[in-house]
């Protein structure tokens, strides 16, 4: 009898996870061991037959002789940075106006969370055209100068292009999780922190961002890990140009891969990748874990 019932707890459990778990293997498991096995090899990504085994050459190469690709590890971290903060600040500003008593609330909601239903490419290129025709004509009506800056022509104009295109894509659905931890704040806590005189800006430092923390830490995991691995608008909007000054990792790991077709070193570059976002994803959330469990 106790074998049947675990011979049953088998077949229920290769039933309902085996073709998940199939599915996982082949999608990403794989990938990821042959991944790691090439980027140990030089090869053009094309002849299996010649995948040449070299150690460790490729990361010698990586940490000795390869400034473009820490010059887009500089790129990258400076971006995360700018709209990690851009993108919550402005999630969070969104989320307090629209749980308040404001017509047409429901409305705007839809409309500040539309840019991040917009696949990442064609989001990119609606902006290139903002970019460069719709900028231009409200700068020639108007005279502004920042509507007249080659937005996408130099490296720091194309940078700030970069991000405020990410944050104008990320910040609504950042906004979704802000509202559902607001809304599930406990209204008697903030009319008793009326009732004891504090003003606006008390009520929102002392009552609700402690107790928004976990949708804090959730915002701040994804805006990290999705503006560090930041790719199709890097791809859309500025290719990496001029030359290479805003060439995010990502789209170094790709030029190398499939352009360059050096995709043992490509691999290479997107194991160390894998490492650096792991190491700031976990120690991200760690931090503000901890936080959660002070407040």
């Amino acid at each position: 009898m106790k074998k049947r019932n675990r011979t049953s707890e088998w077949v229920q459990q290769a039933v309902f996870v085996g073709p998940g778990l199939a599915a996982f293997t082949v999608i990403v498991l794989v990938p990821f061991l042959l991944g790691f096995y090439y980027s140990f090899t030089e090869w053009n990504g094309l002849d299996l037959d010649k995948a040449k085994w070299i150690g460790m050459d490729n990361f010698i190469r990586i940490f000795t002789n390869d400034e473009k690709f820490w010059a887009s590890f500089r790129f990258t971290i400076k971006f995360t940075v700018l709209t990690v903060a851009g993108a919550n600040l402005l999630a969070f500003l969104l989320a307090l106006m629209l749980t308040s008593a404001m017509k047409g609330r429901n409305a705007l909601r839809t409309i500040f969370f539309l840019p991040n239903v917009i696949g990442g490419i064609l989001l990119g290129y609606i902006w290139q055209f903002i970019f460069t025709k719709g900028f231009k004509t409200i700068g020639e009506l108007t005279g502004w100068s920042l509507f007249e800056l080659p937005w996408l022509g130099t490296p720091t104009t194309g940078f700030w292009g970069l991000v405020i295109v990410f944050v104008w894509q990320t910040a609504g659905y950042m906004m979704v999780i802000y509202i559902a931890a607001i809304v599930g704040i406990p209204k008697d806590l903030i009319e008793a922190a009326k009732i004891d005189g504090a003003n606006p800006q008390q009520i929102i430092r002392r009552v609700m961002l402690p107790l928004i923390v976990p949708a804090i830490t959730v915002c701040l995991f994804l805006t990290t890990s999705n503006a560090f691995k930041m790719f199709d608008l890097n791809l859309s909007l500025t290719k990496g140009g001029p030359g290479t000054s805003t060439q995010s990792l990502a789209y170094n790991i790709y030029a190398e891969a499939l352009v360059n077709n050096r995709y043992g070193l490509g691999t290479a570059k997107a194991l160390l990748f894998f490492l650096v976002i792991s190491i700031i994803a976990v120690t991200q959330v760690w931090l503000t874990k901890r936080k959660e469990v002070e407040v």
